[in-house]
């Protein structure tokens, strides 16, 4: 699995990596039980703690998107395909979007540039998964 970090992001490393694999769902690049590579082994792979992977992971696990155990590791356990989301998640995701478009807005970005760029994300995810 190839994630891009910077290291000199003022977001902490598991986050983006966090955001990486759940970007990486959405486009379609992982979907339901492909495996994830072990902690140690991805911590390897970039240069990083394996602490620092594991609690990327347990954020994923936390949010439902991924599960972890003993004898197969951490799979992805929900895709865009796999139905509805769970109860309760959209509420919390609004919140989470309400700052992000808090932060857009509070530095100048005006609504109509907003929306064009939700469109085109959410476009680059249709594509990408579609290809």
């Amino acid at each position: 699995m190839l994630l891009t970090l910077d290291l000199d992001s003022e977001t902490p490393i598991y986050l983006q990596i966090r955001d990486r694999i759940v970007e990486a769902i959405a486009e379609g690049d992982l979907a339901e039980g492909d495996a994830l590579p072990s902690t140690r082994q991805l911590g390897a792979d970039l240069g990083i703690n394996f602490h620092t992977v594991n609690k990327a992971y347990d954020l994923l696990r936390a949010q439902g998107l991924i599960r972890i155990n003993r004898k197969s590791g951490a799979v992805i356990r929900r895709d865009a395909r796999s139905g509805p989301a769970e109860s309760g998640f959209a509420d919390e995701w609004q919140e989470r979007l309400r700052t992000l478009l808090a932060e857009a807005v509070a530095l100048g970005l005006d609504a109509d540039e907003v929306t064009a760029r939700c469109g085109s994300v959410l476009e680059s995810f249709r594509a990408k998964a579609s290809s």
